[in-house]
Parts: structure tokens; C-alpha cells; sequence
């Protein structure tokens, strides 16, 4: 079972930048995808981002396509959310997660073997 824990959320004012990282535990971490996913109090959480194992192929939710970037590093076992252009409708609590796949079509919740337990991202406006 793959431990992740995330790191680098905040409060920032709308138009700001913040970048989140996940460490993941484990010598697989290479082989499966990686995702973000977000959930806003009173709302389920929604998919935000998925990265391929290799880092080849990514996806994006439409609400996030051209400020977000998702990229991994498997030398340390970390995948990262380069966050722009920061909007309040961003607030919320983000989450990684490993996929039971090794690619990036599979972004539904369901699709993922293990969870964090979650950086808050504040943005004022």
C-alpha cells in the first residue's frame, strides 16, 4: 500500500501561483499514474488532474486547462500541481492519489488505489 503526503498549500490572493507536491512511499511508485483531485466544503470531491506513469501524457478537468500543470519526478517519488492564474472557485482541499493504472484515460475516483490526506488551498479575492 502506497503512503502519499502532500504539501504546499495556503492562502493566496486571486491571480497568485502555488505549487503542491506529493511524496509517495514505496519502490512502485514509477509504475502507476498519479492524480489531484479537489473537494470544496459542501461539494463532492472532483477530479483535477492525472499524470501517466512515465509522465508522458497528462489530463486536465476543464476548469483548470491552461493554469494548471501536473508533473512528476520518480527520482524522489513526488508528483507536483503547479497551480497559476488562481481564482476563489479554486479554494479547496486537494488531494493526490495513486491509480490502479499506469496510464492517464482512468481519472475517475474509484480509478485510485491510495489517497493523502489533503492540503488546504485558500484563494481571497
Amino acid at each position: 500500500q502506497v503512503q502519499l503526503e502532500e504539501s504546499g498549500g495556503g492562502l493566496v490572493q486571486a491571480g497568485g501561483s502555488l505549487r503542491l507536491s506529493c511524496a509517495a512511499s514505496g519502490r512502485t511508485f514509477s509504475s502507476y499514474a498519479m492524480g489531484w483531485f479537489r473537494q470544496a466544503p459542501g461539494k463532492e470531491r472532483e477530479f483535477v488532474a492525472i499524470i501517466s506513469w512515465s509522465g508522458d501524457t497528462t489530463n486536465y478537468a476543464d476548469s483548470v486547462k491552461g493554469r494548471f500543470t501536473i508533473s512528476r519526478d520518480n527520482g524522489v517519488n513526488t508528483v507536483y500541481l503547479q497551480m497559476n492564474s488562481l481564482k476563489p472557485e479554486d479554494t479547496a482541499l486537494y488531494y493526490c492519489a495513486a491509480s490502479f493504472y499506469s496510464g492517464s484515460a482512468y481519472f475517475a475516483p474509484r480509478n485510485f488505489r491510495s489517497w493523502g490526506q489533503g492540503t488546504q488551498v485558500t484563494v481571497s479575492s
